[in-house]
């Protein structure tokens, strides 16, 4: 099986995924935050410069909804060294779909088509896509389906979840994956809902060609969880939890390092905790703490509490 990092926008840049690899390193595939504009600015071309990823394959991801800027943004991207770019069609944010992008490119198949004949006549890298299966309704894809079949996709990542579905629990199209698994040619990777080494589990028993997963907040949640699932049924919480402190200090030294005061640092990790503190047996006052903290050194005292004092729920 291969696993791969979902991009998750203001979470998983380069300082995160740096420290992932190098305390984790079980990542196939690391996926980029999205790009927008026709020139990348700083913080984007900082995000995919070669130096800062070091070991691991990146692939730079795009948002957009015309060929031209999905083309200029691809030949900046292409300059410094990357043959592979992915096309986002699954944001669900508002703010992206209420200008026709990501998954609200889905409602447009004319518009898309046209889109990704443009872009495969004249792109110089290999073109994978991450999309969701429609809007509002399942019988929207195997329309979009069709439309997918007739380019060269270097891979077809599917998160079985409409639009208007978000991220809200079991709202996840079995059937709309496979359906994809009978008919498609692509080489086929399934996002979503794995936030556990059970919901792994499920997604194998029910595909069990399955190849390839992206995971998103269940590496956020749980960092060790593709380390987890490939040693089958050995669970060592303290082993995790030593290295997810060690990630955690790997990964505080880095933001601490590129941003300057202790705000801007605790505010990066404090949106971390959001999904880390789920992974602790008791973690609700140590939590309370970690929010309130104004100052590193206060925070540390708290994340060192709960790491002495807490499990792991593995």
């Amino acid at each position: 099986m291969q696993f791969y990092m979902a991009p998750m926008e203001g979470i998983t840049g380069y300082i995160y995924r740096k420290a992932y690899h190098k305390c984790f390193g079980n990542m196939d595939r690391y996926f980029a935050p999205f790009i927008m504009s026709r020139r990348l600015n700083q913080k984007e071309i900082r995000d995919i410069l070669p130096e800062n990823n070091e070991g691991m394959e990146l692939i730079p991801q795009i948002l957009t909804n015309r060929a031209e800027d999905f083309l200029a943004i691809a030949k900046e991207i292409r300059q410094y060294g990357y043959d592979k770019v992915n096309l986002n069609l699954g944001c669900p944010s508002p703010t992206v779909t209420s200008r026709n992008r990501g998954s609200g490119f889905l409602a447009l198949p004319k518009e898309l088509d046209r889109f990704l004949e443009e872009i495969f006549e004249s792109c110089p890298m290999t073109v994978s896509i991450k999309t969701r299966i429609g809007v509002e309704d399942e019988e929207e894809w195997p329309q979009l389906l069709e439309i997918f079949e007739k380019y060269p996709l270097e891979e077809l990542i599917i998160h079985p979840r409409l639009k208007t579905d978000q991220y809200k629990k079991n709202t996840i199209h079995w059937e709309a994956f496979k359906k994809a698994e009978e008919s498609s040619r692509h080489s086929l990777c399934y996002n979503g809902d794995i936030v556990c080494k059970e919901d792994y589990e499920k997604v194998v028993q029910r595909f069990p060609g399955t190849e390839k997963v992206m995971i998103g907040r269940g590496i956020l949640k749980k960092p060790w969880l593709a380390e987890e699932i490939r040693n089958g049924d050995k669970k060592d919480s303290s082993r995790y939890k030593e290295e997810l402190f060690g990630f955690h200090e790997e990964l505080l030294k880095g933001y601490m390092d590129y941003m300057s005061g202790d705000r801007n640092t605790l505010y990066k990790m404090k949106e971390l905790w959001a999904y880390l503190g789920t992974s602790f047996t008791n973690p609700e006052r140590y939590m309370k703490k970690i929010r309130k903290s104004q100052h590193i050194s206060e925070y540390r005292i708290w994340v060192g509490n709960l790491f002495r004092e807490q499990d792991l729920i593995l």
